[in-house]
């Protein structure tokens, strides 16, 4: 019985993890089938982020009090319908609506993924299920820009989530023939307030960012929607501050490392995996690369990230682990400084080594960010240590796109209305912020296309250089805060343990949501 709950967890984990890194190479030719603009592929980034981080808190405790194995399935079975409505949809808003579907149904997959297993497996056994399921995905983030090439290039897009309704189905009657209920008799009662308010405040800063780029900063809608986000976050805190069994237990921010390992990894999210929609969007949209080239060129960023993880937990037992946080960090800044000074006319080699500086600091963090949050509390908290971690996590994701989305526009944008003064230039500007760049090209007479392109080439580039330094400056910045904020005295011994218990939900730190 419990190995095949270990095959039905890994199953679904793969789906879920496989399907994020997936969308990451489908989305150029989402923008050219759904005629969507760059606003909409952060959505649909976005909408998936938010969704998730918004609801895994929350999600633990829904499967301590109503069943692990009931949620489990009930988050199966959203996810894989809201993936048929993904390759199904036939325009931008359907398709946004049905990420963040999925991102509802795979928050209940991840929250209750862990705890199953802890369920099902005792002793030496669960240590060998954890390192597989660990596997699976470490796997799955791996190979999913490759296989998302590859089926593009013998399908189309809606076949990278048209997939998972077939795999979600053997998963679900998996669970329900094989995986046992369990429950924590003691649950507490949901919290509803903190589920909410969290979603309004992550939910309204999002939108905030992402308008800005759109209206301006001092647009009403814009100042609206971001003092909502931070009334929300300041509710938030006085809600669970007030709670007897809260959603997130504020208690775990009295030791600064949980706000150091919580800040850095926001910076991760932020400073890194948000660029990839930019870096994506280069390669397919300038170089001209098909969905399976692009894949294949990421590789060496995922191959670098799996292999480095091993040396980052290495060093974590050597070496101060805010030591191993801050250089992992710095390293990743460092590899996205390498990223800069693309030039028109340059080849995909330019970012090479900028690629695997990069994944090496991002493989060097994942084990010890993990540590770091887990080592503050005892193996009774670890659920909620590593779901707060994994929440900061597509924070990050999301808070970095709606950012570095808005300075791209904007430096972009500029770079063309400097480069072609006039009613021409303000057109071709608008058009190349809003990602329409290709379409507006074709309407441009044919003697003058040719030199049009170059100068919207050169304000693509000069965004994505401004995008790589913001990242940048962020892994810098959350390097600083690491080094000032994790502390080996936080640690709670080693001897009470960091393994999840039965009632813990952590998500896997492994994934870059995208």
């Amino acid at each position: 019985m419990k190995w095949w709950t270990l095959a039905a967890v890994c199953v679904a984990t793969f789906m879920l993890l496989l399907d994020v890194t997936i969308v990451n190479v489908a989305l150029p030719e989402i923008e050219r089938d759904l005629g969507a603009t760059l606003s909409d592929l952060q959505w649909v980034i976005n909408a998936y982020a938010v969704a998730l981080a918004a609801v895994l808190l929350t999600a633990g405790s829904l499967a301590d009090r109503f069943g692990r194995r009931r949620l489990f399935a009930l988050g199966l079975t959203v996810f894989s319908l809201a993936s048929l409505a993904c390759g199904l949809s036939g325009d931008p808003a359907m398709l946004i609506v049905s990420r963040a579907a999925q991102g509802l149904g795979g928050a209940a997959m991840l929250a209750t993924a862990l705890a199953l297993l802890a369920d099902a497996f005792r002793g030496s056994d669960r240590a060998v299920a954890l390192g597989l399921w660990g596997a699976t995905t470490g796997a799955s983030v791996a190979i999913g820009p490759l296989v998302g090439g590859v089926i593009i290039e013998i399908a189309s897009w809606h076949w990278i989530f048209l997939v998972n309704v077939p795999v979600g189905a053997f998963a679900l009657a998996l669970t329900f023939a094989r995986v046992r209920e369990s429950r924590d008799p003691n649950a507490g009662p949901v919290d509803v307030p903190g589920l909410v308010l969290f979603a309004i405040a992550l939910g309204g800063l999002t939108l905030g960012l992402h308008e800005a780029g759109e209206r301006g900063w001092g647009d009403p809608l814009v100042v609206v929607v971001l003092v909502t986000a931070a009334v929300a976050l300041v509710l938030f805190v006085a809600a669970e501050r007030r709670r007897a069994r809260p959603m997130l237990d504020l208690a775990l921010f009295r030791k600064p490392t949980t706000s150091g390992a919580s800040l850095a990894v926001l910076a991760l999210g932020g400073g890194v995996f948000a660029l990839l929609l930019f870096l994506v969007l280069y390669l397919q949209n300038v170089l001209g690369y098909d969905a399976l080239g692009t894949g294949l060129r990421l590789l060496p960023f995922t191959i670098a990230s799996f292999l480095a993880a091993g040396i980052g937990a290495r060093l974590g037992q050597r070496v101060p682990l805010r030591t191993v946080i801050a250089a992992g960090l710095g390293i990743a800044g460092v590899g996205l400084l390498l990223m800069r000074g693309v030039h028109p006319g340059g080849e995909w080699t330019d970012l090479l080594g900028g690629f695997i500086v990069g994944g090496v600091g991002v493989g060097m963090l994942n084990p010890t960010i993990t540590a770091a949050a887990l080592g503050v509390v005892g193996a009774a908290r670890a659920g909620m240590a590593s779901g707060l971690n994994s929440t900061f996590r597509l924070a990050g994701v999301s808070i970095g796109v709606a950012a570095l989305g808005t300075l791209f526009k904007d430096v972009a944008g500029s770079e063309v209305r400097s480069l072609v003064p006039g009613p021409a230039g303000e057109r071709l500007a608008e058009a190349l912020s809003s990602g329409e760049g290709p379409r507006a090209l074709a309407s441009v007479p044919p003697d003058r296309r040719e030199a049009m392109a170059r100068v919207a080439e050169q304000g693509f580039l000069a965004g994505l250089d401004a995008v790589m330094l913001g990242g940048a400056l962020a892994c810098l910045a959350g390097a600083v805060i690491a080094l000032a904020l994790v502390r080996r005295r936080d640690l709670v011994p080693a001897h009470e343990g960091l393994a999840p218990l039965p009632g813990a939900a952590p998500a896997p730190e492994a994934s870059p949501p995208a």
